[in-house]
């Protein structure tokens, strides 16, 4: 598989160490971002979102709401690939696992100043009340 040095979407994936380009490494950068809490990095850049104190709370629908908005917000500051256009609830169980669904314009030059739209894409976000979060493209 020949990998696409010029993109400008590219990275390593955490897992694998294996180069990452395009939508799976914004896929990746947004599970990073909502699982990093603001002032855990220390000595780098001011980065990540409020999620990770919301999950484990009581699942109310002004927690919902709360949590969609950090969600929302987290995206549009620090992953400039991705504008979100829609935000819904999938499923909520007992257990306090949330997943939702996260419409986007995807635009992939968006890093060079170039905010063209490449098409829409899904993302389901599945958080679960022990922290565990995954993000994946979905239909």
């Amino acid at each position: 598989m020949a990998v696409d040095l010029t993109s400008p979407s590219i990275g390593i994936n955490r897992e694998t160490g294996r180069v990452l380009t395009g939508w799976e490494h914004v896929l990746q950068s947004i599970q990073d971002i909502i699982t990093t809490r603001f002032g855990e990095r220390t000595m780098r850049e001011w980065y990540g979102s409020t999620v990770p104190s919301i999950l484990g709370k009581n699942i109310t629908a002004a927690t919902i709401t709360t949590f969609m908005a950090a969600f929302a917000a987290a995206v549009e500051q620090y992953e400039p690939r991705v504008r979100v256009v829609n935000f819904s609830t999938i499923d909520l169980g007992r257990d306090g696992r949330v997943v939702m669904q996260m419409e986007v314009n995807y635009r992939p030059r968006a890093t060079l100043g170039d905010f063209t739209v490449e098409g829409a894409r899904k993302v389901t976000i599945a958080a679960a009340q022990d922290g565990r979060t995954t993000v994946e493209s979905s239909a």
